[in-house]
């Protein structure tokens, strides 16, 4: 008993981690808050009892992905709330960082209950919640969660699986693209990117029109930083601390020129908990460097040895789930945003392997002339549905929506390459002919204000970038060509 209440927890604490310890809990919470969120404002309509691939469907044919709460009490709108409602008052809690006052298993309790809550919601999201940075935030807060309240010094192993978490992803992804499209390799990559991204932001225009040499050298950059910057993250301070940094700046760029939910957000806040408190102290000398050891010295008592358990059993099993993931990495079949547990925990991440070369947008269309059970006229006017975040009308810059998740907006981008025959897609289509209030509010703009249309088509558009001089003569921050019908005009039936 000696070894554990002495040698081990002398071992296990990393007291130049206070710092990271505040910034990753808080950090991670502020994020589980925004899925919390976003799962409020838009399960419902897509995946609840009316929803477009609904999710009492998924539970009676015993299909959901893995474990979750709805499967013990069935699936309800109502208790979909009470879960994204409690889910965002214990974020806010550990955002301001109440819990981690308390005990030590108090925040660690509550992270798994937001862990808990969330997979429940993940394993029934199908196709609207299939993104890498879903597992990626539930691999995240079980993790924090080890990292315990403020009576006690961070453990050095959580701070060791959290750089492991770091390397995977971004690792990872630089491996999935030397391994993927050519255009990672002949460094041409960035010429299409900023333009054919899922979601452009305010700030991608700009960077796409860089002249080439400059996307060439963040093409060479973005290698540097996910080939060879990850291995410092091991490495003693202040290399970490280097490599964390480094990192951080490459994700705030991405952040500066795309929306990518909390993707990038997620990377940023893992990397900031690898900054230790003296390189925080050198950078803001306003942040005390002794945080950690000021803060243990306050506390009495010794580390309970309950707690000395739990950090080691709970280390171990995340290292032990994160084997398959290491083998993925150097696998010539490696694979992107894969679980390999029913828990998501020790994934394997990646984004991007291959970059596409155009950008396609469907665009939906509806009209109110014509007669029941006759086709449109030929002169009819259509008008267009305009989406929150994805491209629609030419003369509005993107929007800057990140790190919240338009899900129906992203899976719109998905539907040129997965082809437009998707159930999703046309239960939408069916919902916006009935002019489903529910549905329409996840839109920017409804045409027919809440009236339904009488009939709606489906358009393909080539899109691009203008440039400098076709903005200034006509307004447009897009160019579109091509137009091509790929749902003929339907009506309600």
């Amino acid at each position: 008993m000696e070894w554990f209440t002495q040698v081990l927890p002398v071992w296990l604490a990393a007291p130049d981690a206070e710092w990271a310890r505040q910034i990753l809990q808080r950090g991670v919470a502020a994020l589980y808050l925004v899925a919390f969120v976003s799962t409020l404002n838009q399960f419902r309509p897509l995946l609840g009892e009316r929803g477009l691939l609904p999710a009492t469907e998924l539970l009676a044919a015993g299909r959901q992905r893995g474990p979750t709460l709805f499967r013990r009490w069935g699936y309800s709108d109502v208790r979909l709330v009470a879960v994204a409602t409690l889910g965002i008052l214990i974020s806010a809690l550990l955002v301001v960082g109440l819990p981690q006052s308390g005990p030590p298993w108090l925040p660690l309790l509550l992270f798994l209950g937001l862990y808990g809550l969330y997979l429940s919601v993940v394993n029934l999201g199908q196709v609207f919640y299939g993104f890498g940075w879903e597992m990626l935030l539930l691999e995240a807060g079980f993790t924090v969660g080890l990292l315990g309240s403020n009576q006690v010094p961070p453990p050095a192993p959580v701070i060791l699986l959290i750089a492991w978490l770091l390397f995977r992803l971004e690792f990872g992804a630089g491996m999935i693209k030397v391994r993927g499209g050519r255009e990672w390799r002949d460094l041409t990559a960035l010429d299409y990117h900023h333009e054919t991204q899922p979601m452009p932001n305010p700030l991608s225009r700009q960077a796409h029109l860089k002249p080439r040499w400059w996307h060439r050298c963040e093409v060479i950059g973005n290698h540097v930083a996910q080939l060879g910057v990850p291995f410092l993250l091991f490495l003693p301070q202040p290399v970490a601390s280097i490599g964390a940094a480094g990192i951080i700046l490459t994700q705030l760029w991405l952040v500066a020129t795309g929306n990518f939910a909390w993707l990038n957000w997620a990377t940023i806040v893992l990397a900031a908990g690898l900054l230790g408190d003296r390189v925080l102290h050198g950078i803001f000398p306003w942040i005390p460097a002794d945080l950690g050891t000021a803060a243990v010295a306050s506390v009495p008592g010794e580390i309970p040895v309950y707690w000395t358990v739990i950090t080691v059993a709970g280390s171990a099993a995340l290292m032990v789930a994160g084997v398959p993931a290491l083998r993925n990495l150097f696998s010539p079949r490696q694979l992107m945003n894969a679980s390999f547990n029913r828990w998501q925990l020790g994934n394997a991440y990646g984004a991007f392997g291959s970059v596409t070369k155009q950008r396609i947008e469907v665009i939906i269309e509806g009209t109110e002339v014509g007669a029941p059970g006759a086709p449109p006229e030929d002169d009819a006017v259509w008008h267009a549905y305009e989406f929150k975040g994805k491209p629609g009308d030419v003369r509005r810059r993107p929007p800057l929506v990140a790190p919240y998740h338009l899900r129906l907006d992203w899976l719109m981008w998905f539907l040129p390459l997965s082809g437009i025959r998707q159930r999703w897609f046309f239960a939408l289509l069916a919902r916006l002919l009935a002019a489903d209030p529910a549905v329409l509010r996840l839109l920017r703009r409804d045409p027919f204000a809440g009236r339904p249309p009488r009939y709606l088509r489906v358009r393909t558009f080539r899109y691009r970038f203008a440039s400098r001089a076709e903005c200034r003569a006509t307004g447009q921050y897009w160019i579109r060509t091509g137009a091509r019908i790929v749902v003929e005009p339907v009506a309600a039936r």
